[in-house]
């Protein structure tokens, strides 16, 4: 049977401190963190203390470029998703714009017609009232062309008679062999009627 044995040789002053001096170094540059400088301060075995070093520093490199890329991709979700966010922002936008320029063309036109019925309205009343005047003056004018006409046959009517009655006087003159009759002095003298 063989026996093997197995020696753990513990490194020197200067080796210890050129570890340490490796481990400072590599915390420095942030190729390692806190916690693994204490697990390689365990290792005895110089060569294996510096092996794994070297492995902690290519997986905390590894990590870090990741992290970075997993920030990369973080940060593009989050501009992709931001500018997303600015175009249906500005989308909306646009069809409030569009929405309102619509309200206003329509409430536009209404007000556009309201002004013509009202225009329309006014016209009407207008033309009524001038037609209501023109009938007026019409009316009037009939009723005073009215007036003159039955003046005008009453003045008449009224020199029938006093024709009529004058003849009936000098009817009567002639018959009685009476003085002749001053006809404008009893005309003075007459009532006017």
């Amino acid at each position: 049977m063989t026996l093997v044995y197995f020696l753990e040789l513990e490194p020197d002053e200067e080796e210890q401190q050129q570890l340490e001096q490796n481990i400072q170094v590599a915390l420095q540059q942030g190729g390692i963190d806190l916690e693994d400088a204490i697990d390689l301060r365990q290792i005895k075995n110089l060569k294996l203390a510096n092996q794994m070093l070297k492995i902690k520093r290519k997986a905390k490199g590894k990590q870090e470029q990741e992290n970075q890329q997993a920030n990369i991709r973080a940060q593009a979700e989050s501009q992709a998703d931001a500018a997303e966010k600015i175009a249906m922002t500005e989308v909306q936008k646009q069809e409030a714009i569009s929405g309102s320029k619509v309200q206003f063309e329509q409430a536009s036109s209404q007000m556009e017609i309201q002004r013509m019925q009202l225009a329309s309205q006014l016209e009407q009343q207008k033309m009524q009232m001038q037609h209501q005047f023109d009938m007026q003056l019409k009316q009037m004018d009939m009723e005073a062309v009215g007036k003159k006409e039955q003046m005008i046959e009453d003045r008449k009517d009224k020199r029938i008679k006093m024709e009529g009655t004058q003849q009936s006087q000098m009817i009567d003159q002639r018959k009685n062999d009476l003085l002749p009759i001053d006809f404008e002095k009893q005309n003075e003298q007459a009532p006017v009627a």
